[in-house]
């Protein structure tokens, strides 16, 4: 068991803070936050999550960031030099910081490649695809993610941060991730002008199409902030959670894989390689013959009709 990880220490109270948020939506009649089916699918993701995730961490993960640091961060004359010329980065406290930084800069680009790319949206749409918001959907969480997020993260050791401080701020991050998922925690005042708060969260789960894409952040918003995906929660928007296209299951394989069957029947669609690769790689929704829209289309044409007609609800083509 690795007590490096702050997963390792998080799983349990994970579980107890659902159970805690789960008890309380039932005793005050918030049946909307919880439904069981739901809430069961989502552990048995979870559970995959905590399986894999150890084994894949050990195979693979691990193996990179230590390979990379080596490679990257030879021993001169007995201290580690990095490739670009000075001492790799040490144990102390401001080094933390940088790292944890660093970590939610990664987590960012990390997280929106994910909306953007639909060949790992197919693989993160499970973490969306629930139609509630509640610290069970915190971790249903797709088990393909595991296998390529390594690969965003390996620039840090080969900068100098060890490889060791690198998951401790990945483990850290998800702790923070996790408790995002309540809609009982109200807005936080000045702290979210520079934090993701549970309220920005809700706005990134949300299906409506103004929030669609919007606030990947970790700790922070301001990476939003500078790249133009930030989205303030609007108290007088009825959020929709969930996903437009549902996988309209509560089976985990159907839930894991429907995207991915999905994205198949589309590269059929057309016998020209550059859609089949638009098809995989194109953002989600892109199609050949604009029978179906990416997200930037979709906000595109409600601000064109909001400009049209003032006043009338937005109606998103089929």
């Amino acid at each position: 068991m690795d007590f490096t990880n702050p997963l390792v220490y998080g799983v349990p109270v994970f579980i107890a803070f659902i159970l805690v948020e789960l008890t309380y939506s039932k005793a005050h009649g918030d049946d909307h936050i919880y439904h069981w089916k739901d809430l069961f699918a989502s552990g048995f993701m979870g559970v995959g999550s905590a399986i894999l995730g150890p084994l894949i961490k050990v195979a693979f993960a691990i193996a990179l960031f230590e390979g990379v640091y080596e490679l990257c961060n030879p021993y001169v004359d007995g201290v580690r030099k990095n490739i670009l010329g000075y001492t790799s980065f040490s144990y102390a406290w401001y080094v933390w910081l940088f790292c944890q930084l660093a970590d939610d800069f990664t987590y960012y680009w990390f997280h929106r490649a994910n909306h953007e790319i639909r060949f790992l949206w197919a693989a993160h749409i499970v973490h969306h695809s629930s139609d509630n918001y509640n610290l069970g959907t915190a971790v249903r969480n797709g088990w393909f993610t595991i296998l390529y997020k390594p690969l965003f993260y390996m620039w840090m050791p080969a900068i100098g941060f060890p490889p060791e401080m690198v998951l401790v701020c990945l483990g850290i991050e998800a702790l923070w991730q996790f408790q995002l998922h309540s809609q009982y925690v109200p807005k936080l005042g000045w702290l979210e002008k520079v934090l993701n708060s549970h309220t920005m969260h809700q706005v990134h789960h949300a299906q409506n199409v103004e929030y669609l894409d919007k606030n990947h952040g970790g700790f922070l918003n301001i990476f939003d902030k500078l790249f133009g995906t930030w989205k303030e929660f609007d108290e007088n928007i009825a959020v929709k959670y969930g996903v437009i296209h549902a996988p309209n299951s509560y089976n985990p394989a159907v839930i894991l894989t429907h995207e991915y069957k999905d994205i198949w029947k589309d590269v059929k669609k057309s016998d020209k390689l550059y859609h089949k690769l638009m098809y995989i790689f194109g953002p989600p929704g892109w199609s050949h013959d604009g029978s179906t829209l990416t997200v930037k289309q979709q906000q595109a044409l409600q601000k064109k009709q909001q400009l049209a007609e003032p006043g009338v609800a937005y109606q998103r083509p089929n």
